[in-house]
């Protein structure tokens, strides 16, 4: 069985766990478009992948061809612009937002109590398991 672009589509959007509309939303075309392109009745533009790829972290070979991995791989640093950048696109008062302000208010001090307690639940959850 041959995979085509349409089919790559359609895996991508499922093993991320968006529907047609959320993706849709997320790259800002209309969800008709994504259906049409999971069904073959139409092809997606060049820009349309390049927005695919950019929002989803999709490998563009991969998208195009099939060879290669789905997502491309991306160090810490990269990761946490991707997220940050989300954050940023949310709404003004988002929960987010309003989260990560709080989190850029902290101190050392209170960035270390963190860690501690982080530590203190990995513990706690890994000896539970162990019991």
């Amino acid at each position: 069985m041959v995979i085509v672009i349409k089919d790559r589509l359609k895996l991508l959007r499922k093993k991320l766990g968006l529907t047609q509309q959320v993706f849709a939303d997320r790259i800002g075309i209309a969800r008709g478009n994504v259906a049409a392109y999971e069904v073959g009745k139409n092809a997606p533009s060049d820009a349309v992948i390049s927005l695919i790829c950019r929002e989803f972290n999709a490998n563009e070979i991969w998208l195009r061809t099939g060879e290669g991995e789905m997502f491309v791989e991306m160090d810490l640093e990269d990761e946490l612009m991707q997220w940050a950048g989300t954050v940023l696109a949310s709404e003004p008062d988002s929960f987010k937002k309003r989260f990560v302000r709080m989190l850029s208010k902290l101190s050392e001090d209170e960035w270390d109590l963190l860690a501690k307690m982080a530590t203190e639940l990995v513990n706690d959850t890994e000896k539970a398991a162990d019991e």
